[in-house]
């Protein structure tokens, strides 16, 4: 079992007893192991953790070539595990002396078994996930209970969108809630949440997220209207949404996201939902068709859509080259008084800022910031409320634009970068 993992609390017992050099004789370096290292999502995190003085980086997968090879790059005494998740055993000896794992060994969508996480819980080691499908993250925060007892911190839904999209659709929540006479916040000022996101191209995507955005086609669109869960077709709903400089006016549509019931349940907003559009626009009519078009179960079969990623990944990589991957998403707070605000994140690319931002939840479980239990980003038990600033300056490194907290017509008309000091104030 990991010995890594102290109870809360006890990480910063020590750090109050060890400092400088002392520090770095005593604390051995943090092993982080990245399950799916040698795909997209892993290898972007890896790369960013890479940056991190203190970390011993294990490149997990089943491709022996790619991991020893991203481990060389990596340098710093990176190694390469190679096993396969669906084997317990595999798992839990892998996850034996390791701190955290970071599993993105996706797609999420139609998976039956939280297999790492269980592992986690097994051997004591702190988890998040970069899962980006409602079922699989409720499946996760069913181990709640099981996470408590064993004293092991837990996030699920972690990254760009899910992840940062939803600590700071919580900070707009916070900073913008009233304080009634006697000093104490009025719980009923959220009204609606909208997030939407926009990705160029397929933002430098691989094969697996290829396969995760076909697999949301085949699932109806969970939106709350007024409190009321309602279904809407996939890629419908279409809205055309400012995302301000080096994006401009972008055309997004419904997809079936976790954020949208985590943040109706945990933020407690009546009105909640989430669209995604992608360019040149040709992209966004072809997946309103496949999603209208596509036979009843097509989409739900996960050996028929890795069959149609194949078919078309030469397609996506090939117009990739002309549109690029910047990516941006906006997340638009109504306040039931009327008040409105917006936080916006723009990055050029997607294939980088995705690891930037993993790593940023990453360093934050390290540092203590969650507590013991299976929670999604925007619960205080997960990112606690005065580690959010440090996580979305982390995630926002190297951004094009990060924007929050501002009227909307700051944003749209000439938007105005703010410093983390007046985003507070």
């Amino acid at each position: 079992m990991s010995t890594g993992v102290l109870p809360m609390g006890c990480l910063g017992a020590v750090r109050c007893q060890t400092s400088g050099a002392e520090r770095s004789a005593a604390v051995p370096k943090r092993r982080i192991l990245v399950m799916g290292g040698t795909g997209r999502v892993g290898g972007s995190t890896l790369r960013a953790l890479a940056t991190v003085p203190d970390l011993h980086l294990i490149v997990a997968g089943r491709n022996r070539e790619k991991g020893e090879a991203l481990a060389a790059e990596l340098g710093g005494g990176a190694e390469f595990s190679q096993f396969d998740i669906d084997n317990a055993a595999a798992l839990r000896a892998a996850l034996n002396g390791v701190d955290l794992v970071v599993h993105a060994a996706g797609p999420f969508q139609r998976r039956e078994e939280c297999s790492v996480l269980e592992a986690a819980l097994d051997t004591k080691t702190a988890y998040i996930d970069v899962c980006d499908d409602k079922e699989y993250s409720r499946r996760a925060k069913s181990f709640h209970q099981k996470a408590i007892m064993m004293q092991v911190p837990a996030i699920t839904t972690t990254g760009i969108y899910p992840g940062v999209s939803n600590i700071m659709a919580a900070e707009l929540v916070r900073l913008n809630q009233k304080s009634s006479d006697n000093g104490t916040a009025t719980s009923s000022l959220p009204k609606r949440i909208r997030y939407s996101y926009y990705t160029a191209g397929s933002g430098g995507a691989g094969p697996t997220i290829l396969a995760t955005s076909f697999l949301l086609l085949g699932e109806e669109a969970i939106v709350y209207q007024d409190g009321k869960e309602v279904r809407l077709k996939a890629y419908s709903g279409r809205r055309d949404v400012d995302f301000g400089k080096g994006i401009g006016v972008k055309p997004v549509y419904l997809l079936n996201l976790p954020e949208v019931t985590s943040t109706h349940e945990v933020l407690g907003v009546p009105s909640v939902s989430a669209r995604f559009g992608t360019s040149p626009h040709i992209w966004n009519v072809a997946m309103a068709a496949v999603a209208a078009l596509a036979p009843k179960g097509f989409l739900e079969d996960r050996s028929k859509v890795e069959t149609l990623v194949r078919w078309s990944d030469p397609w996506v990589r090939a117009l990739d080259g002309i549109a690029g991957e910047r990516m941006s998403m906006r997340v638009d707070l109504d306040c039931q008084d009327g008040r409105k605000a917006v936080g916006i994140y723009s990055h050029k690319m997607l294939s980088v800022c995705v690891g930037v931002a993993v790593a940023a939840f990453a360093r934050a479980v390290l540092e203590g910031s969650a507590q013991p239990g299976v929670w999604f980003p925007e619960e205080v038990g997960g990112i606690a409320e005065d580690a959010r600033l440090k996580l979305l300056e982390r995630a926002s490194k190297g951004t094009l634009q990060f924007v929050m907290n501002k009227s909307p017509w700051m944003v749209e008309a000439d938007p105005k970068e703010v410093g983390f000091g007046i985003y507070l104030q």
